[in-house]
């Protein structure tokens, strides 16, 4: 029983934190991060802070009783309570964006036009009467 609990503690708390690193990562991939910052190192302690305390919100929610005893069991546990953690991180995150709580730096309101710019003018046709 107590290797189910902390089967199912771990496995949401890695799914926070996965889903809580993939943006860091995809910009690292894309080229977006060239070194390292201390503004990553406090962004780490943030995230994992974040993550921990997600986890103790949604870990009450989760309830999946193992499938018996073995690796096996084990190891479904923890693939069903990360998907678990990484999913509720996920709408968290996105219901974040949608009220407007992460801005990020790129995407600032008074920058953005509110409609699209008029397309240019054509250039005038030459003047044919020659």
């Amino acid at each position: 029983m107590a290797v189910d609990f902390w089967v199912k503690l771990l496995g949401i708390f890695l799914g926070v934190l996965t889903r809580t690193l993939f943006p860091w990562l995809r910009k690292l991939k894309e080229g977006n991060v060239t070194r390292f910052d201390k503004r990553y190192l406090v962004s780490a302690i943030g995230s994992f802070i974040i993550g921990f305390i997600i986890t103790l919100l949604i870990f009450p929610q989760f309830s999946a009783e193992s499938a018996g005893p073995g690796l096996e069991a084990a190891f479904k546990l923890f693939a069903m309570a990360f998907g678990f953690g990484f999913g509720w991180n996920s709408l968290v995150f996105e219901a974040g964006k949608w009220a407007g709580a992460f801005k990020d730096e790129n995407e600032k309101a008074e920058d953005k036009p509110i409609h699209p710019p008029d397309p240019p003018n054509p250039p005038n046709p030459p003047d044919s009467s020659c």
